[in-house]
């Protein structure tokens, strides 16, 4: 393969920047180039190097080279960075000067992609080396690092292995089809590894939710009746006018989304169209889309007014599940008077009762919350709203993330209960092997033992180059 090169840090000027290289070559093709004490064919594996890029007369710039030999590089092969000032000009003409002496100018993700073909990574650690550039929040970099690791590879590679031997033992089995005495795979035993393994791949399946909302951002439906502050609290929240403000019903007449970081987490916050019985055609599709978002969300925020106890609450009792959390917020209290405490209490008695049925279905509900949206009043909402979150998080725990993975371990998972079935139905080892196999390929799609050049092309691509 050729030596490739390209700009690791992202662009623009800085105080430094770094120039990887990477292939066969690479240790020779950066020693043509620098001036140092150590010549860098002779240097020992990670070791930091000073000096001078030069050629003939003209010295570009003096940096740090940083030397690894194969197989111990993040590639595999040998590699050199090269730490330079982060002026654009002198990036350039360095990257430029090792495509002359010999280099190719990687592509997006070509040097993840070589560490995989070389065995330093499976696919799974590989997209999460892609997860973990572009993590947004604490908890999407804690989910990406668990996947680095192999939390993900792990699981399924014991699965695979356990899996495969028995698919070994039943196809043996077919090998002396003419000794039907003979049975080398127990069935008792591959029933009970077939339940074992349906189990950890339901709850792999079930996990999706939950990592993909770390991924991308926690859906908080903002919900109400016309005017009890849902905009302003949407302001609030993100620190700046996003949603406009105004005193008229129906002012949003759609859903308005943005995404916000509290205490390393990360939220998309959706701000609805008030809901309400109305003959405007326009508003109309403001509350559908609202209805939609609600449907959409693992938590709703509940907003009431304060100054409008007798106000009908929107009925969201068709969205009670295991998965959603409702936040009941009683909103404009800086309206009230110190005289209006029974006023606020028989608000909240109101939305722990409208909250019973929430409670009938086991989803989570919290006591409702008074706040000020207009004075920014509103840390015990960001406070609750981390408490739900991490009661449905632990980015230590094997979590899939990415739809990919989902799609395949989805047609493991349809796999292994077709052998089930089959053992149920006593069924012949040649049609258990076929399903058999059908779920090690699946598994096998997911780590990357069983690939092809279009999916790489595909994963690979999304890559920043450099990486």
């Amino acid at each position: 393969m050729h030596t490739i090169c390209a700009i690791s840090t992202p662009y623009g000027a800085g105080g430094i920047a770094v120039i990887r290289v990477s292939g066969e070559q690479a240790v020779t093709i950066a020693d043509s180039l620098f001036c140092g004490r150590v010549r860098l064919t002779e240097a020992k594996a990670g070791t930091v190097h000073f000096g001078r890029i030069q050629r003939e007369n003209e010295t570009l710039d003096e940096v740090l080279c940083s030397v690894f030999r194969a197989p111990h590089s993040f590639t595999g092969e040998d590699t050199v960075e090269i730490a330079c000032h982060g002026s654009l000009f002198i990036q350039q003409e360095l990257l430029r000067w090792f495509i002359d002496a010999g280099c190719k100018a990687a592509e997006p993700g070509e040097f993840t992609r070589r560490a995989f073909l070389n065995g330093k990574m499976d696919l799974t650690q590989a997209e999460a080396v892609a997860d973990l550039i572009a993590a947004q929040s604490k908890a999407e970099k804690d989910l990406a690092l668990s996947q680095l690791r192999g939390s993900v590879s792990d699981e399924l590679a014991a699965l695979r292995e356990r899996l495969l031997h028995f698919t070994s033992l039943v196809e043996l089995e077919l090998d002396f089809a003419d000794h039907e005495e003979l049975e080398f795979a127990d069935r008792t035993e591959l029933a009970d590894l077939a339940d074992e393994i349906e189990h950890k791949l339901q709850a792999l399946l079930a996990s999706f939710k939950t990592g993909n909302a770390i991924r991308n951002g926690i859906p908080v439906a903002i919900v109400g009746a016309p005017n009890v502050g849902k905009s302003t609290l949407l302001n609030a929240l993100l620190g700046e006018q996003r949603a406009i403000v105004s005193d008229i019903q129906g002012t949003t007449r759609d859903t308005i989304e943005d995404t916000l970081v509290i205490d390393g987490i990360l939220f998309r916050l959706i701000d609805t169209a008030g809901i309400r019985e109305t003959d405007d055609a326009i508003e109309q599709m403001g509350v559908e889309r609202s209805r939609k978002a609600m449907e959409k969300a693992r938590i709703i925020i509940l907003v009431q007014d304060a100054t409008c106890p007798g106000a009908v609450i929107p009925d969201i009792s068709t969205r009670y599940d295991r998965d959603l959390s409702v936040l009941s917020v009683i909103n404009k209290v800086d309206l009230l008077s110190s005289n209006d405490n029974s006023q606020i209490s028989n608000l909240h008695t109101a939305s722990a009762d409208r909250s019973r049925p929430c409670q009938d279905k086991k989803s989570q509900t919290s006591n409702s919350l008074s706040i000020s949206a207009k004075n920014g009043d509103i840390q015990p909402l960001k406070d609750e709203l981390v408490r739900i979150a991490k009661q449905t998080m632990d980015t230590s725990a094997v979590m899939l993330s990415n739809a990919r993975h989902y799609e395949a371990i989805g047609r493991a998972h349809e796999a292994i209960l077709r052998v089930q079935q089959g053992l149920r139905d006593g069924l012949s080892g040649e049609l258990l092997s076929m399903d058999l196999q059908d779920c090690l390929s699946a598994l096998g799609e997911v780590t990357g033992r069983i690939t092809n050049q279009e999916v790489l092309q595909n994963i690979f691509s999304k890559f920043c180059i450099g990486k």
